[in-house]
């Protein structure tokens, strides 16, 4: 029965109709291929009178046209109860669902306020336990991906990003076009980017001189202090006397020296980059690891004949090279490297930088160098500001995709460093405070470890909103001083905006709003702020061209010069 219904497949519909009481009723009798005189009835042993007894062969073939008959009856009425199924299951799966959905949306109506409120709070309190956590035991490493790696093995992300793959080829050959148009061949001039980066052999050397330094400077001062610490009587003196040596070739070396190379030898503004963002690296670093040695060395007295413990040299050349900012013994790390993934990492990059250059000349430099022709004023900023919206979001998102993502995971790839949360998913904040520690975890966190937790506990856990303002002003002018630096002029946009409207912003758009408007505030606040940011520092940029400085007072350095210079050709 079961290989006889299994070899003609699943059952078929008999028919559609109603589902009513005479769709119950049974099947007629089952005929038998004899007349009615043939039958014989269970228990009989005589033949009926005036019937001469079959013979053997009809027997048989009576028995197994029969039992064929049996069988189709009984698939037939198989497939008679399926179809009941069927039918039942489709006139009843539409008041069940209705009846479901009903119930729905009468618990969740009902459900109580003060659980939510409840479970906000408990989510409030594992923040704060976290966040305990994190003051008291330091930072901890451990083996994540990046999140871009693991979106883009998702089609639909992996989409959007070749949207922008496609839009860059856009650039591409509407180029190629305007300059066959305009000069009657294709070409591709990248004579912005050989300029930007121009005498990198004098970045070369200085970034040189200052990664020497860095590598043997502090280890040493270190070794020698820990070395003597513990077995000098003039403990406090050794101290004093390490910290000003140290401070002081800190100064002259990662402090002077940098400002001094982009100064004298006027680099160009991406080599001006390079050298000013190596130094804050090379700060930031040293003094992590000199942050991280002093206290174990001072609590950890050796026992009498033993020497004290000292970071090996091997630890530190590693943290100098692994894209982090907080030094660690030991950090998580994978097994082998993945070298098609490291150069598609610096293929990536490279496609970066020729998007930007790109976005800058078919959509910054055409706007702001016919700009720089007229006098400043509020109509001209305000067109020039929409201009610049779209290009500044392109850079920051190229900025943070070839910087925070690309560059960061290639290292970490080639020093096979496994903790790779680089960065979080900033883009889903509903808050700038959110935002401010998800889009660099990196620099955050030297930041928080550094900054904030240490200046907390010397203020005996109070004044925790000073301590934050603090720290937001001192990013604020860190971030102003790279952008002086390295544009040549003092424009304080950045630190404006930095520190005025990021710290109001971060104060009022607080975590506890989740609502999906306040993320479109927050995506709306990048736009704006970063399309003011490229239009002020590019129309700054064509006024100190067009009308330079005429003296060096104090007055004309502060002042910008796109406020009064009107160029006429």
């Amino acid at each position: 029965m079961d290989n006889t219904h299994r070899a003609l497949g699943p059952p078929e519909r008999l028919g559609s109709y109603p589902l009513t009481t005479s769709r119950w009723q049974p099947l007629p009798a089952m005929e038998t291929s004899g007349t009615g005189n043939n039958v014989r009835h269970r228990g009989d042993g005589k033949d009926p009178p005036g019937n001469a007894p079959p013979s053997q062969s009809e027997a048989q073939k009576h028995s197994v046209e029969g039992a064929e008959i049996q069988a189709d009856n009984l698939i037939q009425w198989k497939r008679h109860v399926e179809q009941v199924k069927v039918d039942l299951l489709e006139q009843i799966q539409g008041p069940l669902r209705d009846l479901l959905d009903k119930a729905i949306c009468e618990s969740v109506q009902s459900y109580p306020r003060g659980n939510q409120g409840t479970r906000e709070n408990e989510d409030q309190a594992k923040s704060k336990s976290m966040r305990s956590h994190k003051m008291d035991n330091g930072k901890v490493f451990m083996n994540r991906r990046s999140i871009l790696d693991e979106l883009f093995e998702i089609n639909h992300i992996r989409t959007i990003y070749h949207m922008f793959i496609a839009a860059l080829f856009l650039f591409i050959i509407s180029t190629l076009a305007v300059d066959y148009i305009d000069q009657g061949r294709l070409v591709l001039e990248f004579d912005l980017l050989f300029y930007a980066f121009g005498k990198f052999s004098t970045v070369l050397w200085a970034w040189l001189l200052m990664f020497g330094y860095t590598l043997a400077g502090p280890y040493h001062i270190l070794g020698i202090w820990g070395g003597c610490y513990h077995s000098s009587k003039y403990k406090r003196l050794l101290t004093v006397v390490a910290g000003l040596a140290l401070a002081s070739m800190q100064t002259c070396i990662l402090g002077v020296f940098p400002v001094y190379i982009v100064i004298h030898h006027q680099l160009p503004p991406a080599s001006r980059f390079i050298v000013i963002l190596e130094q804050i690296r090379f700060l930031m670093k040293s003094y992590s690891f000199i942050r991280e040695n002093v206290p174990g060395i001072l609590k950890n007295q050796p026992k009498p004949g033993e020497a004290i413990r000292l970071p090996t040299f091997s630890s530190y050349l590693y943290f100098l090279f692994c894209p982090i900012l907080i030094y660690k013994e030991s950090y998580p790390r994978n097994p082998y490297i993945r070298w098609n993934y490291v150069a598609t990492t610096f293929a990536q990059i490279l496609g970066c930088l020729f998007y930007a250059y790109f976005i800058l000349v078919r959509l910054c430099i055409p706007v702001f160098m016919n700009e720089s022709n007229q006098p400043f004023s509020t109509r001209t900023l305000v067109l020039a500001l929409f201009h610049a919206t779209l290009p500044g979001m392109l850079i920051l998102l190229l900025a943070f995709f070839a910087f925070l993502h690309c560059w960061l995971n290639a290292f970490a790839e080639m020093l096979r460093f496994a903790d790779r949360m680089f960065y979080k998913d900033w883009w889903n904040s509903n808050s700038f405070s959110d935002y401010y520690r998800n889009w660099n975890v990196v620099v955050h966190d030297w930041i928080f470890y550094y900054g904030y937790r240490d200046l907390y506990w010397l203020s005996g856990r109070r004044f925790r909103s000073a301590i934050m303002l603090s720290v937001f002003i001192v990013s604020a002018v860190v971030h102003e001083y790279v952008l002086t630096l390295c544009f040549g002029f003092f424009y304080p946009v950045m630190f404006i905006l930095f520190a005025v409207f990021g710290v109001a912003f971060n104060f009022t758009l607080n975590d506890k709003r989740k609502s999906p408007i306040c993320n479109i505030i927050m995506w709306t606040g990048l736009f704006i702020g970063q399309g003011i940011q490229v239009c002020l520092y590019c129309q700054e940029w064509y006024a100190q061209v067009h009308c330079p400085r005429p003296g060096n007072s104090l007055w004309e350095l502060v002042v910008p010069r796109s406020w009064t210079c009107s160029y006429q050709r």
